[in-house]
């Protein structure tokens, strides 16, 4: 079944970070199909900055990935950022919100870090809420990413049957980070195909692919400073034959290579795209 992305389903995009902006303005049509930007950045901006998100947002769709929304955590939702952001996404036309399944705040405020939230079916139905609120005040699904973590405090479920059951419960879309698969399935001793066999299809709206940090053997610290390694790649490729291509985002936060080291990735991420990209057009020319 095909997921209801709101991009097209073999492109591939990059996270629009301040130090890109010069390179992404001049970049070739074509090097990218769309940009990633957490809102938390841009809500308010302007100047030459605010101008150049808004030049790149007449180019290229601008999904948003929050930082800081905290939606499974306990402090009331804040709707008043969430106005916000359905202001900036109306004004740029910005076609997807998506936040991690994953609390950053307490009651007092922001703790600045991405907490893994109990796996239980009180933590379903406290976050899907809090989703489906978030869903009424932008007027649209938004879609939630499987994050990585390194505790997982009062387990009453498996991971895959939490995030799936908060994926019903709130009938929202899945931000599928593939790197995150790896590294949860090292460092939990789980395996990484049967958890993404596991997912369900439909809700996909679109890839995140990333590198991290082998801490040791049986330890991955998930870092987006690196290239993306072998074994990411290789779940990338069974992801596009398990669920055809799917809009696939590169992540790359900090220790920035050159620009057209990014590109090269991309042309990674492309390569292994196009032949699921044919053999789903063909099947649907067979049928």
């Amino acid at each position: 079944m095909t997921a209801p992305s709101p991009l097209p389903h073999e492109a591939v995009g990059l996270g629009l970070r301040r130090p890109l902006l010069p390179a992404l303005r001049e970049a070739r049509s074509g090097d990218f199909d769309f940009l990633e930007a957490a809102p938390e950045n841009w809500i308010g901006v302007g100047g030459s900055l605010g101008d150049a998100f808004a030049e790149l947002a007449t180019r290229y769709p601008i999904v948003f990935h929050g930082l800081s929304l905290s939606i499974g955590g306990p402090a009331p939702v804040d709707e008043t950022f969430l106005f916000k952001v359905r202001k900036l996404m109306d004004t740029h036309r910005c076609p997807l919100y998506s936040e991690h399944l994953s609390a950053c705040g307490d009651r007092r405020g922001q703790l600045y870090d991405l907490l893994p939230l109990p796996f239980s079916e009180e933590a379903v139905r406290h976050t899907a809420a809090r989703i489906r609120r978030t869903q009424d005040i932008l007027g649209q699904r938004i879609a939630i990413e499987n994050i990585s973590y390194y505790a997982a405090p009062f387990q009453r479920m498996t991971e895959i049957d939490f995030v799936n059951a908060v994926l019903a419960e709130a009938d929202c879309l899945l931000l599928l980070d593939v790197n995150n698969i790896v590294v949860n399935a090292t460092n939990h001793r789980y395996d990484a195909s049967r958890f993404l066999a596991a997912l369900p299809a439909e809700r996909i709206a679109y890839l995140h692919v990333a590198g991290h940090y082998d801490e040791a053997e049986d330890l991955k610290i998930d870092t987006h400073g690196a290239a993306v390694c072998a074994r990411v790649w290789d779940l990338l490729e069974e992801t596009y034959r398990l669920f055809g291509p799917r809009p696939t985002l590169l992540e790359r936060d900090f220790n920035l290579p050159p620009f057209e080291d990014l590109l090269d990735e991309l042309g990674h991420v492309r390569r292994r795209i196009a032949p699921s990209a044919r053999a789903t057009s063909e099947s649907r020319h067979a049928a």
